[in-house]
């Protein structure tokens, strides 16, 4: 395994319109992340993800782009962000932008013109079909069965030249037609433009969804026509070849529905395409068979199998990324821990395991101070895109209004974007005006302020963890092995480099569990075991043979391997 210098960073994503508000629009700000630079080098951490600031009529929150090279008025000018990229690269810290070219806004010229006419030049910039006749009755229905991620028909019919346009996502996001080598050209000659400005690299939004079947063939069930299609390795090498093969960049493609044996072709050290990959497989372990609404409980056993598949099976061969929430997903704390009794130590066990994994960790922002999820009573305070058209076409089904909120309490991507918690003022000091999305109530107890002047809090414990990374090379490239896979409380690995072992003990419940090392699979120097961090207190010396572990305790030690 070869060193790089994005696999012993440590990412921070911030989503802008909720990290920072400047100017008392209730909308964060390019100019209110500045503001907070100082917070984050103080945190640790290495590299900032910036979802998109682009033009954009915001029919997904910014992930429909209208202007790739042109910042979004409400969140500044390009001169703000060329202030923050500076302000970064003073303070030791990079910028990794969204490349978002799956599909583009509705509003995009390139859109515009497509849809005027079928000879237009643009008309082949996008994916145009004729309807087929309807078996049902007299007229013309979709041109496959393909459904939307945003509930309905991937298809929208459009007066205008009686076609219908491929949208995966919202109908204001028509995909963008990957077959056209303009369409790529155009792509990459924009990703030049950012990088010869001096950002560090991309995260790229739904990448593998690039390349479609040929022929737009119906679904059949449990297939798709249009997730790791045909030539999306070619594409993606091609990218590779043209543009980021001449820069020393961080890129991680977000990729649906990928096996290990998938993200070692996006992602292998030698394929010339992808640094990483985000894959979800974790992130479907509480989906009931109805899918990421249908909220089922989870077994720890699944959880560990799920994490050391993808540990054991990428190690060597391709990097991961490690993460449990971002944008898109609830809030950790809420999901995998405990947000009532057992706050603290459940945010900082859970920390524990993504700092000691294998990979690249992301901190989601406000996660370093153990922010939750967020019960909104009404759906009207509710914004997201998704949640909104589930919420009617549960509705339209006949489903019942408290159990279709239970859902999004534990699943709605609105969970991860409320404002960021600064203190206990007005707004928790988000902004001096009315908030775009409301603030999670407990802001008053759970904020930045009270993180910073409390020396045991989540916060200081993430930092700790971002310095031990920094200082042992064995957390970032070490071997992973799992212990005791069966056990249902207890989460305990090592990692190996060398003669250097880390042992991670985790209990990832409310009640004391029993933890007996295994000596024929973790063998050491009795004498050598060295406490790295714990978010108890332990008492020195301690025997490590065996151990009762508090309701989520977490303990890392640095052992000699006999």
């Amino acid at each position: 395994m070869v060193k790089k210098w994005w696999k012993e960073s440590v990412v921070y994503q911030i989503y802008p319109r909720s990290f920072m508000d400047s100017n008392g629009d209730g909308v964060g700000d390019l100019k209110g992340i500045i503001s907070k630079l100082d917070y984050l080098k103080n945190l640790g951490v290495d590299v900032i993800w910036l979802c998109p600031v682009y033009e954009s009529p915001n029919d997904d929150n910014g992930y429909d782009i209208s202007n790739y090279q042109s910042i979004i008025g409400e969140f500044g000018t390009m001169k703000d962000w060329e202030d923050l990229l500076a302000g970064l690269h003073d303070r030791g810290m990079k910028l990794i932008m969204d490349l978002v070219v799956n599909h583009s806004s509705d509003e995009h010229a390139w859109f515009v013109e497509s849809r005027k006419s079928k000879d237009n030049p643009y008309r082949d910039y996008y994916i145009w079909r004729s309807g087929k006749d309807d078996p049902e009755g007299d007229g013309v229905t979709e041109p496959n069965n393909w459904g939307s991620f945003f509930s309905g028909s991937a298809w929208q019919y459009d007066e205008a030249t009686e076609e219908y346009f491929l949208h995966i996502f919202s109908k204001k996001q028509p995909d963008l037609n990957w077959e056209n080598e303009k369409v790529r050209r155009e792509v990459y000659d924009m990703m030049t433009w950012w990088l010869d400005k001096g950002i560090d690299g991309f995260r790229m939004d739904v990448i593998n969804l690039i390349s479609k079947v040929p022929g737009l063939p119906d679904s059949k069930e449990g297939e798709s026509g249009f997730i790791n299609g045909p030539r999306v390795h070619e594409f993606m090498q091609e990218m590779n070849r043209e543009v980021l093969s001449k820069y020393d960049v961080m890129t991680v493609g977000e990729t649906c529905d990928v096996t290990p044996d998938d993200a070692i072709l996006f992602a292998g050290e030698d394929r010339g395409e992808l640094n990483m990959v985000f894959q979800f497989e974790l992130m479907g372990i509480d989906s009931g068979p109805t899918g990421k609404w249908g909220v089922a409980p989870w077994k720890l056993s699944e959880f560990k199998k799920i994490v050391s598949k993808w540990q054991v099976e990428l190690q060597g061969k391709a990097w991961n990324s490690i993460y449990l929430n971002n944008h898109d997903q609830p809030r950790l704390l809420s999901r995998f821990g405990n947000d009532g009794e057992h706050h603290s130590v459940s945010g900082k066990m859970l920390a524990t395991l993504l700092h000691t994994l294998q990979g690249t960790p992301y901190i989601y922002q406000g996660e370093e101070i153990g922010m939750t999820n967020v019960r909104f009573e009404s759906i009207d305070e509710y914004k997201d895109i998704e949640t909104l058209n589930m919420y009617r076409e549960y509705r339209d089904n006949g489903h019942d209004h408290s159990a279709i909120m239970n859902s999004i309490y534990a699943k709605g991507r609105d969970n991860a974007r409320t404002p960021m918690q600064w203190n206990d003022e007005a707004n928790a000091g988000f902004t001096t005006g009315t908030p775009w999305l409301a603030v999670n109530p407990n802001y008053k107890e759970i904020n930045v302020e009270s993180a910073l002047a409390d020396e045991g809090s989540i916060f200081y414990y993430y930092k700790k963890l971002i310095e031990l990374r920094k200082r042992h090379d064995v957390i970032v490239y070490g071997e992973y092995v799992l212990i005791d896979a069966e056990n249902e409380q207890i989460y305990a690995y090592t990692r190996t480099l060398g003669k250097e072992q880390l042992l991670v003990i985790l209990n990832f419940y409310e009640h004391p569990a029993r933890f007996v090392l295994d000596r024929e699979k973790v063998s050491f120097d009795s004498n050598t075991a060295e406490l790295l961090i714990s978010n108890y207190d332990v008492p020195a010396n301690q025997d490590i043979d065996q151990l009762t572990l508090r309701p989520y305790e977490a303990r890392v030690y640095k052992l000699t391997v006999n």
